[in-house]
């Protein structure tokens, strides 16, 4: 294994592990363990927002597709990972590349650590820890 880029290798990894882990919140519902919850849970599935042009969202729909939005960021930026070593990019495209995935996943790290709970913050922290990296140490 090159060792230049092992640490894309780890990001990558940890873009495809991020997006699995994450997928199964997609499909899995959570029981309200109180009043106050099982009032939120009929709001979010229930109140349908007006915005305008036919659009009648619920909460829970928008929620829905911003989570499935990070899976597919996830996705895409780990195939694109394996897409480049596959082909074996030459250095400074390979350099731009991880420049624009150092920016997108940090951008996205500070969002999840002011909007979000720790599994994210952690999974999106790992990206674009290792991301940052393997962009410092490709040569």
């Amino acid at each position: 294994m090159e060792t230049k880029h092992t640490w894309v290798r780890i990001a990558m990894s940890f873009q495809f592990l991020t997006a699995a882990i994450h997928s199964i919140g997609l499909f899995v519902s959570t029981v309200p363990a109180n009043e106050t919850e099982a009032q939120l849970d009929r709001l979010m599935s229930g109140y349908k927002i007006n915005l305008g042009g036919g659009f009648h969202p619920t909460m829970e729909n928008l929620f829905i597709s911003m989570s499935s939005c990070f899976t597919l960021l996830c996705l895409f930026g780990a195939l694109l990972n394996l897409f480049l070593l596959r082909l074996k990019a030459d250095r400074a495209s390979f350099k731009h590349i991880l420049l624009i995935q150092v920016f997108i996943f940090g951008c996205c790290f500070a969002i999840m650590v002011i909007f979000t709970f720790l599994l994210p913050i952690v999974s999106s922290g790992l990206i674009f820890v290792s991301l940052a990296i393997a962009w410092a140490v490709h040569k």
